[in-house]
């Protein structure tokens, strides 16, 4: 009995590990790592509706047809692929260079003249409509299978650019790009179809090319779409359809929202019967029809009986509305008030989603247009003759749009800031006129500041102060004894009886050859600071200069020092025991009591 007993429990125990075992693995390919409760069914991996959804394989981005049947027949697409691009192109650049302003607004006229943003626009559109296109710098003259040289681009040889969708181009998927760079395992070529607008059966290097896609894709998707993106418009399909559908499904309600149901005793014999008897009931229900209102009655048989039903499925419709145009909204990246056109409601005013999205535009403006659009703007320099200096970078307009009090405000600010600068002596006047025109960019306001201005300003210095104390100290004229032998032994002296020599020409001011006692060249910053320095700390300081043996000078000289330095300072050619340094352009140094000559 024991014995026939022993074989029978250990094939229970070792059915009930494997049944153990089974349900282990059952549970291990079920849970999908999230919540899982078996016993109620409830999450995924659990035996209920849920766990039965996943996401299937659309690749609309291949069905050309259909995207542009969408693009063309659907606003809601339309603006899904326009506005990003519109917004994109629609403030343009700002050229920051050192050369030439007529230069910098000749590169701007040649960009309108050739249509450049127009067909950077188009080529933004496409991108996001079909997954990619490119867009081709047009130079006369040279063969587009070689790549793009500045230094070979003669006078007038840009004409423009030519956009190019995806299915105008055929990419060299087995010649791609090898060289470590930005372009390293893109196609190096596009052959151009013979069904494009232009240049077709060319062989185009990508180098002459802006290649622009949709949405990112990762690589084995990307070698799946001939190393194009995404349709925009893929990822959106669901929430589209589901949207059309609701809004559509809406508009129809509108003919369902209030029905009459008219009971007539004996309606078949006399639908069957025809004749004046149907014409009679019809005409007899559209007089009813007609006149049946706030004053109209409405007769009918002792035996016929009406009921009117009123449709209720319109209440929650526009909650519902509302959640599907907040998930495209998300969807696209585009706020509400820009993608729907809505007026901001409660206590929001837009500002915030509008500065936000504005931001998100500006990071796709650097990450894909900064480069190309750069050197698009160098091969028009070069092509119309300018020579865009090292350094030259873009800057893209800001989309956000001032209002005329806010740009007062600033406007305000910035003169305030500038003018306290200028009085303050940490800015020329020359400065502070270029730091309001700059402005003006902004604010619109000192726009009318020409660059003659500026070199007047600088040709001038700065002002002089008001004071007539302070002018006529500065202007004194020479005494009888100075006009006979110049400029007298100075007497300032340190609290030590010290003081410091400072040359005039070719150290505090600039000069290449004399021309006159009051032709006295501009100042050089480093030595004024300096001298700014030592006058601050209470030290006395003395210009000098050959030139004090001539009284016209010496005046001249003073009026100098008050412009640029802030106070009238002695003039002299005499060196006593007193003076402790010199400073001059023309001393060389020599070691006290050595003798030796420092280098």
């Amino acid at each position: 009995m024991t014995g026939q007993k022993y074989p029978r429990s250990k094939s229970i125990a070792r059915a009930a590990q494997t049944a153990k075992a089974r349900d282990d693995a059952a549970r291990k390919k079920r849970s999908v790592d999230s919540f899982v409760n078996f016993a109620h069914n409830l999450g995924v991996g659990a035996d209920n509706a849920m766990t039965s959804s996943t996401y299937g394989f659309n690749p609309i981005t291949r069905n050309r047809t259909l995207l542009e049947w969408m693009h063309r027949g659907s606003w809601l697409a339309g603006v899904a692929v326009d506005t990003v691009a519109d917004d994109m192109t629609r403030a343009g650049i700002i050229v920051k260079s050192e050369c030439d302003p007529a230069d910098l607004a000749k590169l701007n006229e040649a960009a309108v003249r050739w249509g450049v943003w127009n067909v950077i626009n188009e080529t933004i559109r496409w991108s996001r409509l079909y997954g990619g296109a490119i867009a081709v710098m047009l130079i006369d003259g040279q063969d587009m299978e070689t790549p793009l040289r500045l230094n070979t681009i003669r006078k007038g040889q840009f004409r423009g650019l030519l956009s190019l969708d995806r299915w105008m181009v055929e990419p060299t998927l087995n010649d791609l790009v090898t060289d470590l760079g930005p372009s390293l395992g893109l196609p190096k070529f596009y052959n151009v179809t013979a069904q494009a607008p232009g240049l077709s059966r060319m062989k185009i290097h990508h180098s002459r090319c802006v290649r622009l896609i949709g949405d990112q894709l990762p690589y084995w998707q990307r070698v799946m779409e001939n190393l194009w993106g995404l349709s925009v418009l893929e990822r959106l399909n669901d929430r589209m359809i589901a949207f059309d559908s609701a809004t559509t499904g809406a508009a129809q309600l509108v003919y369902k929202s209030y029905i009459r149901t008219y009971k007539i005793d004996g309606l078949r014999e006399v639908i069957a019967a025809g004749g004046d008897a149907l014409i009679g009931l019809s005409q007899y229900v559209d007089m009813m029809r007609r006149y049946q209102g706030i004053e109209g009655m409405t007769l009918l048989d002792a035996k016929d009986e009406m009921t009117a039903d009123v449709h209720s499925a319109f209440g929650g419709l526009a909650d519902v509305l509302q959640q599907f145009e907040q998930q495209l909204s998300g969807a696209l990246q585009i706020p509400l008030v820009r993608l729907f056109g809505q007026s901001p409601v409660g206590f929001s005013t837009g500002d915030t989603d509008l500065v936000n999205y504005y931001d998100t535009i500006r990071q796709k403006q650097i990450q894909n247009l900064q480069t190309p659009v750069a050197t698009i703007y160098r091969v028009m320099a070069t092509s119309e003759g300018i020579d865009l200096p090292e350094g030259t970078t873009i800057e893209f307009n800001s989309l956000w749009q001032m209002d005329d009090e806010k740009k007062a405000s600033i406007a305000e600010t910035i003169t305030r800031t500038v003018a306290a600068a200028e009085e303050s002596g940490l800015i020329t006047k020359a400065t502070a006129l270029k730091e309001l025109k700059q402005s003006s960019d902004i604010t619109g306001i000192m726009s009318n500041i020409t660059d003659e201005d500026i070199e007047e300003a600088e040709a001038d210095g700065p002002p002089l102060p008001e004071s007539s104390q302070a002018l006529e100290g500065m202007a004194k004229a020479p005494s009888d004894q100075e006009s006979e032998k110049g400029a007298s032994a100075p007497t300032t002296k340190d609290e030590d009886g010290g003081w410091i020599g400072v040359d005039f020409d070719g150290t505090l001011a600039h000069h290449e050859k004399y021309q006159g006692p009051e032709d006295l060249g501009a100042p050089i910053p480093e030595m004024v600071a300096l001298v700014r320095g030592l006058l601050a700390q209470g030290k006395a300081v003395r210009i000098f200069t050959a030139r004090a043996d001539d009284p016209d000078s010496v005046v001249a000289i003073k009026d100098w020092c008050y412009r640029y330095l802030g106070q009238s300072l002695d003039v002299t050619n005499i060196k006593d025991r007193h003076m402790k340094v010199l400073y001059d352009d023309r001393a060389i140094h020599v070691e006290r009591n050595t003798g030796k000559v420092s280098q």
